[in-house]
């Protein structure tokens, strides 16, 4: 007796088919599961047994081989759970064959035949509309998260039972339905706004520069000037995501599990703070079984680093070719994985050891060499990849002390969204999306300097020792300057503020 199921397996944030297999033959009684299975899909056997005869079906007493195709992908979690349970009860003739090819399955099983929920619903969805299903039948809990996906049946369960009913004919279960505007505006909630920041408007400035270009930002200034509570206001200025960006970066989270109950899908920029701390496999992704970092969990949203001298070179080196690339891949024996990581990148720093220096009402105690070896814990060709160096000085009593509301973050965010119009419009039809990725080609063609812009450049490059690198990152915030000013051309005074955004370049470390 033969039985094919469907089901699916996840590589990296999408998910192929998987047909499991289940022979039941005369001989000793014996389960085996082929197919690269991890440790979780071997031990399915005996939660799917329980889980059987707990629900009131029998158990056959025979030779059960079961089989995951394709054979060379290796399959991991207890997802298998229930396609191979109802593999044996279609093989047995207790489950009619005739749905079961309609049908993608996915859960996992308790001992009591109950179905819990599992990672990866939602790229498992899209797979499935894209091969042709007429629906899925998951846990009752990811049948939100699936639901988000239009064009497919998304069917929710919560035991083994329900299951066999429904792909007998004998129990109607309504597909999972969600509003996706709903979705999109409950969670479009940040929470926290620029209006709550005292002073530092030349900080602000900056961050309203970087968002509207996607650059990376570095803020230098000593302990309590501000810089985490600027650095957490950014996602709430960055333009709206677009559906297109909501599911990829939910697809992440839900490879992770990491979604909510309530929030199958996400719709605001995420923002992910990691302790200094982190491991390079923690922030950019791996283990033995591929898995997404934090570079990854910050993909369309920002990435902030606290403290960045204190993160491990090596750690911080890794971050170099996520940066250029918008995406890391991660190698391992027996497969290779890209997950995206289009982020951007803030960091903050104090300016010396002690995190005084500069500070006139503080004395700072750190001898040039000890601030020298403090700073030289980031390279030049990180400092190289991130767009804007600023100084965040502590705030004065009389900003503090001031009881009217700064500027808020919708008033920001306008802006921002007009500049962002400008750049899509200006990159439409090619894979460059804002000023920040653009490529020299784009450099060449759209950043155009007047006169005395050009000298300035020539000036300073010379003067400061400029390499390729941080010459283009200047032109490229620049250009986002010119479009927050609503002008076609760069001007020398665009040129000019792009400069002073790069503080660390004018002094020695």
């Amino acid at each position: 007796m033969l039985a094919k199921v469907l089901s699916s397996a996840l590589l990296g944030i999408d998910a192929i088919m998987v047909d499991v297999e289940v022979d039941i033959a005369q001989g000793l009684p014996q389960f085996a599961t082929v197919g690269l299975p991890d440790g979780a899909v071997k031990e399915s056997k005996d939660r799917v047994k329980s889980a059987l005869k707990n629900s009131g079906y029998e158990f056959p007493n025979r030779k059960i081989t079961v089989n995951l195709a394709p054979a060379d992908v290796k399959k991991e979690g207890a997802a298998f759970d229930l396609p191979i349970s109802i593999g044996i009860l279609a093989a047995t003739g207790v489950v009619k064959a005739q749905h079961i090819k309609e049908y993608l399955l996915l859960g996992e099983l308790s001992l009591d035949g109950g179905v819990k929920p599992v990672r990866g619903c939602l790229p498992v969805t899209v797979a499935a509309k894209n091969a042709g299903f007429r629906g899925v039948i998951v846990p009752r809990e990811n049948a939100c998260e699936g639901a988000v996906v239009e064009g497919i049946d998304v069917i929710g369960v919560t035991e083994l039972a329900e299951v066999v009913e429904f792909l007998n004919g004998e129990r109607a279960i309504l597909p999972s339905q969600v509003d996706l505007h709903e979705l999109f505006q409950q969670n479009f909630d940040y929470g926290e706004d620029f209006s709550e920041v005292k002073g530092q408007e030349h900080a602000k400035r900056a961050l309203e520069v970087a968002a509207a270009g996607a650059h990376n930002i570095l803020m230098i200034g000593p302990p309590g000037s501000g810089k985490t509570m600027l650095a957490r206001r950014i996602p709430s200025i960055l333009p709206r995501m677009s559906f297109d960006e909501a599911i990829e970066t939910t697809k992440i989270y839900s490879v992770m599990g990491l979604l909510e109950k309530e929030r199958a899908l996400i719709a605001n920029r995420p923002f992910r703070s990691p302790h200094h701390t982190i491991s390079d496999i923690g922030l950019i992704g791996g283990s033995n079984t591929p898995r997404p970092g934090e570079v990854s969990l910050s993909h369309n949203g920002v990435l902030f680093l606290d403290e960045l001298p204190e993160f491990k070179k090596h750690v911080l080196e890794v971050l170099r070719q996520p940066l250029e690339d918008g995406r890391v891949t991660i190698s391992r024996a027996l497969m290779s994985v890209t997950y995206p990581s289009r982020i951007m990148l803030v960091t903050a720093m104090n300016p010396c050891p002690c995190g005084y220096l500069g500070d006139p009402l503080h004395p700072c105690s750190c001898t040039p060499l000890m601030i020298q070896r403090y700073r030289s814990r980031i390279s030049g060709p990180l400092l190289d990849r991130i767009d804007l160096h600023i100084e965040v000085p502590a705030v004065k009593y009389r900003d503090l002390a001031d009881r009217s509301d700064g500027e808020s973050s919708q008033e920001i965010s306008l802006r921002v969204e007009r500049s962002r119009d400008l750049q899509r419009e200006r990159f439409k039809g090619s894979k460059v999306h804002c000023n920040a990725h653009m490529t020299p080609r784009f450099i060449k063609k759209f950043c155009e300097t007047d006169a005395a812009g050009n000298r300035m450049l020539e000036l300073v490059t010379d003067r400061m020792g400029l390499s390729a690198r941080t010459y283009n990152r200047i032109l490229k915030v620049a250009r986002t300057i010119a479009d927050l000013d609503g002008n076609d051309g760069i001007k020398e005074n665009h040129i000019s503020e792009a400069i002073q955004y790069r503080s660390l370049d004018r002094k020695p470390l």
